[in-house]
């Protein structure tokens, strides 16, 4: 940095200068920004002070999911080479998320990006978000190949009922193929994060869930029940999705408890502290990235506040929550 004050400041390097307008530079010392010159844009690919940093891998996806919070797009730029260089110049003992649309559209490019980021920054792990249509047994050297105990793979499931997941996500037969798709990466060894989003349609099955997952799936790392974002898809379904779990929460804790009882690792994402009964909110980490985080005037003088993960930043200011700010 060459010059500052409190609202831009002048960055000077080998290949020339950039000024950021509109920021405290305090903000932005020490990411990784891509910048297009053309455009007059920069892109902070990695927040140095954020633990919570994504890369968007693409926007096309084969799935529609009707709570989808990043609505699918036709179009696809090849940000791999850009990504790489990102991943290299993170802080130490970075997790990146990547995600999309679905990383695995362009698998055999997502898993060469891994082994060249993964064998120059050891300390880096990832966490992929996919919906696991794509992998099949000819993957299995090429996953063993990479350090699988330094990958976490988000995989949705959102019923036991294969007619219910397969509307959800818009594709006939997506339930079959999410199913052997698991069994692969079982075999080769991934470490997997079950997530299921919470919805008034799948509510009153979870428990079926809890036993479906116990019996078929007892490999997982850990199982995610998540609250709805209101964004994309989520915010026009809103009024037919949204499950308000203050208010029927013994849905949830039936099925925490019984996963509890069978050895599974339970979470719970996206759940305001004060909606969850005292018992369950150690099942209720803060997950909402930093700087997408909110919270509302209710929450001001909160005990719970420093543990909760608040709102999303788009969260409805009416929350919807009928049982709300009683710790």
């Amino acid at each position: 940095m060459e010059t500052a004050d409190g609202e831009s400041a002048l960055f000077t390097g080998a290949t020339g200068s950039l000024r950021l307008l509109g920021i405290d530079p305090s903000e932005v010392d020490g990411d990784v920004v891509f910048v297009v010159p053309l455009r007059k844009t920069a892109h902070r690919l990695i927040r140095a002070n954020s633990r919570h940093n994504t890369l968007l891998i693409t926007e096309r996806c084969d799935q529609l999911c009707v709570m989808c919070s990043q609505p699918p797009k036709k179009q696809h730029v090849d940000m791999f080479p850009f990504f790489a260089m990102a991943v290299l110049l993170a802080p130490e003992n970075s997790t990146i998320g990547l995600s999309g649309g679905e990383p695995t559209l362009f698998k055999s490019e997502l898993f060469e990006f891994l082994r060249k980021t993964m064998e120059q920054r050891g300390d880096i792990d990832f966490h992929i978000l996919t919906n696991a249509q794509h992998f099949d047994r000819d993957d299995l050297a090429k996953l063993r190949d990479l350090d699988l105990n330094r990958i976490l793979w988000g995989i949705p499931v959102y019923s036991s009922d294969s007619t219910f997941h397969d509307h959800v996500v818009g594709k006939p037969g997506a339930f079959d193929q999410v199913r052997n798709n698991l069994s692969v990466l079982c075999e080769a060894g991934a470490k997997i994060e079950l997530r299921t989003v919470l919805m008034q349609p799948n509510a009153p099955g979870l428990l079926d869930l809890a036993r479906f997952v116990t019996v078929a799936l007892p490999f997982i790392d850990k199982w995610a029940i998540m609250q709805l974002e209101n964004i994309g898809y989520g915010r026009k379904n809103w009024y037919s999705l949204f499950f308000d779990s203050s208010l029927g929460f013994d849905l949830v804790s039936k099925a925490v408890d019984f996963s509890v009882s069978r050895g599974i690792n339970i979470k719970l994402y996206n759940f305001p502290l004060c909606t969850v009964p005292a018992e369950y909110r150690a099942f209720a980490p803060s997950t909402i990235s930093d700087w997408k985080r909110a919270y509302v005037e209710d929450c001001v003088d909160c005990s719970l506040r420093n543990e909760c993960g608040g709102f999303f930043e788009w969260h409805p200011k009416v929350h919807g929550y009928g049982r709300f700010g009683v710790a």
